[in-house]
């Protein structure tokens, strides 16, 4: 069977179309859309077609790739650009057929459409100088392909524009059977000359780069300084700015029944040096910063599994749709990872999410963490600690333009106890923490939603 991916970034006006157009295909039994953070309703839509939602590492189409790869249970995969409203209903069998024939290891597509004046101008021309063998292909910088997983997880995945002729040339360096076919006429918008200037100079860095010394004398006239985007804070989707209320949720023990970190040190064998570090640090971001080390090399897919196997409080979905009926923005604030949080926040269809942000390099987790600056003090804070999520709380009122006065916080523990005493409604969910009980407006005990859905 086949597992399309589908990266995606602000794409809800067609990812609904190309969803539907892969699920034509009787060969496909999971669609992966890998989301960038959109901030429309790209992750929404995606789900309601029937689409597995997760969020991408790190911004861009080459993390946002590899980490499919990771995750993708089936043999052979496709990838399909999610902005192409013109692709044939046969488009995912035209790429995998000559795979499943055993034609092919790796498939590039080709197809009719105005002027790649990149590929014409750029790609082909130090193609035939660097590599005098290369095969002809008619566009080597298409990103619809399909090929064997196994030698998807074998290359490197380019940061920007360099990605997919990253790919074909360590495919054909891996001696992979390459096949191009012909996938009729694709229809997509115009880049900006801006845009085709940066293009250029990525998709020859990444030739040059892969070259391994072929005629590169010339290399510093094509080496320039790629700008490595920030991930993101959450985003204002437009559909937002109407509404006047925040409801901020916990994650860990609140709108699951256990701890990440808990669970992970359980399954990959910590956990005697996540209590030496909970003993020994008493400074929270220096403990965040130590125990982010704990998991150094585990794999996006590893990760995301131990989330999936933490069972969730009854009834999460129905208390977001609830508060969301009742004019709440919804979101999560934890202190533990965002690609955590933003795969709870897919789940339930929240609005945002704000976390740590754990790093990644080629899917695998570094060791490292960067401690976002809404946990930081800034203009509007309402606390003094150096570290707190109540930070985060003025944060975001601040991006939405909403009061204090407006909000409600649903946590479980001391890293709460702030949050919920600055929100107007606190609500004590389960917790075992005497002083949060103490400033909360309502203590919730049994760990089920129902209560607090009746009670908004």
């Amino acid at each position: 069977m086949i597992t399309v991916i589908i990266p995606a970034l602000n794409e809800e006006a067609t990812i609904g179309f190309v969803i539907e157009v892969v699920k034509k295909s009787t060969n496909v039994s999971e669609i992966i859309v890998v989301d960038d953070k959109s901030a429309d309703k790209t992750i929404e839509i995606a789900q309601k077609h029937g689409a597995k939602v997760i969020t991408s590492t790190k911004l861009g189409k080459g993390a946002s790739m590899k980490d499919g790869v990771l995750v993708a249970q089936n043999d052979i995969l496709a990838f399909l650009d999610a902005d192409i409203l013109t692709y044939p209903d046969d488009v995912v069998d035209l790429l995998c057929n000559p795979i499943i024939n055993q034609e092919a290891d790796f498939v590039k597509s080709y197809f009719t459409r105005q002027a790649g004046r990149v590929t014409e101008l750029v790609a082909k021309p130090l193609l035939s100088i660097l590599y005098p063998k290369f095969p002809n292909f008619h566009q080597p910088l298409s990103g619809m392909i399909a090929g064997k997983r196994s030698h998807f997880l074998e290359i490197d995945f380019e940061d920007g524009y360099g990605v997919d002729i990253g790919i074909l040339l360590d495919m054909y360096q891996q001696g992979a059977k390459i096949r191009e076919v012909n996938i009729g006429h694709i229809e997509n918008s115009m880049q900006s000359i801006e845009a085709l200037g940066k293009m250029s100079r990525q998709v020859a860095s990444v030739i040059l780069a892969k070259s391994k010394g072929k005629g590169t004398q010339d290399l510093k006239m094509y080496e320039h300084i790629q700008v490595i985007r920030e991930q993101m804070d959450f985003a204002l989707s437009e559909n937002l700015r109407e509404k006047k209320k925040i409801a901020i949720l916990d994650m860990d023990n609140t709108l699951t029944r256990g701890s990440f970190i808990q669970t992970s040190a359980q399954v990959f064998g910590f956990t005697k040096e996540l209590k030496e570090i909970g003993r020994v640090q008493n400074n929270p971001m220096v403990r965040t910063k130590h125990i982010a080390k704990l998991l150094r090399g585990k794999s996006l897919k590893e990760l995301l599994d131990v989330a999936d196997s933490i069972p969730s409080t009854p009834n999460s979905k129905e208390l977001v749709i609830r508060l969301k009926e009742q004019g709440y923005i919804v979101g999560i604030i934890s202190d533990s990872y965002d690609f955590i949080t933003n795969h709870l926040k897919n789940k339930l269809n929240a609005d945002f999410s704000l976390a740590n942000e754990l790093e990644f390099s080629k899917s695998h987790a570094t060791g490292e963490v960067k401690i976002p600056s809404f946990f930081f003090p800034h203009t509007n804070s309402i606390c003094t600690h150096d570290y707190c999520k109540s930070h985060a709380l003025t944060y975001i009122c601040k991006h939405y333009e909403i009061s204090l006065a407006n909000t409600m916080m649903i946590g479980d523990g001391e890293n709460d106890i702030c949050l919920t005493d600055k929100a107007s409604v606190g609500i004590s969910f389960c917790s075992t923490d005497v002083a949060l009980d103490k400033v909360a407006d309502y203590i919730i005990k049994k760990p089920d939603f129902k209560e607090i859905i009746n009670f908004i």
